[in-house]
């Protein structure tokens, strides 16, 4: 039984459905850019099997009841045609997670990757094997690496949010397929050269044994932080106080890091709901941090914390 949901458990006494899968996801699939001579319906064919892939399958050997499934969309965005069957799309990734006590879910993963290219002829068989993430295929294999390294990665962060480096075994997998991933023409977003904002330096950040605190401050801002906020709201908007603090002390030492940015995607407006209701001081300390984490939105946050 997975220990992060215990509590839920003893207060609600929901029962356990075995083997139940660990994702509610939703897959959409946009071909607006793809010319009129390209049969649509096959992305809604690939829609309905990426869909199938990311719920249907056993991504752990963990028991997830209906309520405890990471809600999470996947927007696959074709933006040209390469060749007859072969794509180039961006894809935009979110995940989330409940937080104790309350109806509202917090971000985990908001995160646009650009660089996907894949093969697809309709009704393909659309598996992964992370015993052969290459396939037979490379162009065909990249989709469901792609896919399938993600799905590792929410379910690294998500235990990660309720166990201390509670997802490691989660981020291994990723990686596996990282250094197993498909090679050929047009792939890229896999290796070191592919640019600094990528899958390579995603899944190198979270293992890098030189970066466990960001570890530590993941389950500090959500496990000691967000899921306290409905018993001692004060103690809770103190230890993200203090998590964002552990962030930047990281960050200073470890400039232009991914995975800081990646942590911060998405979070300006929970953050500024966090600390407007925090004494002068908090919001002070809060101001003076988020600016140096989050440029993007120092205005903002100057703006409601002042």
């Amino acid at each position: 039984m997975k220990n992060k949901f215990i509590s839920f458990i003893l207060l609600f006494g929901i029962a356990i459905t075995a083997g139940a899968q660990e994702f509610q996801a939703k897959v959409t699939v946009i071909s607006n850019r793809v010319p009129s001579t390209v049969d649509k319906k096959i992305f809604t064919t690939l829609q309905t099997q990426l869909t199938n892939l990311l719920n249907n399958r056993k991504w752990s050997n963990e028991t997830f009841k209906q309520t405890e499934k990471i809600e999470c969309s996947f927007l696959l965005n074709i933006e040209s045609v390469v060749e007859t069957n072969v794509y180039k799309a961006s894809l935009t990734v979110q995940a989330a997670r409940p937080v104790y006590n309350a109806a509202y879910q917090a971000a985990l993963v908001n995160f646009m990757d650009a660089d996907v290219s894949f093969k697809y002829i309709e009704y393909q068989p659309v598996e992964f094997n992370e015993s052969r993430v290459q396939g037979s295929d490379a162009l065909a294999a990249n989709l469901t690496a792609v896919f399938a390294y993600y799905a590792y990665t929410i379910l690294g962060l998500d235990f990660d949010s309720f166990t201390p480096k509670g997802g490691d075994i989660y981020f291994q997998k990723a990686q596996n397929i990282v250094n197993n991933a498909p090679e050929g023409k047009n792939i890229t977003g896999w290796r070191v050269f592919d640019g600094l904002r990528n899958r390579y330096f995603l899944i190198e950040n979270l293992m890098n044994t030189r970066y466990n605190i960001v570890h530590d401050v993941f389950y500090s801002y959500y496990r000691s932080g967000l899921d306290k906020m409905y018993d001692a709201e004060a103690e809770a908007r103190s230890n993200i106080l203090q998590s964002l603090t552990q962030l930047q002390a990281f960050n200073k030492e470890n400039p232009n890091t991914m995975i800081v940015q990646f942590f911060m995607q998405s979070k300006s407006a929970e953050l500024i709901g966090i600390f407007k209701k925090g004494t002068p001081q908090e919001k002070m300390a809060a101001l003076e941090v988020l600016n140096l984490l989050d440029i993007a939105n120092a205005s903002h946050y100057k703006q409601e914390l002042r």
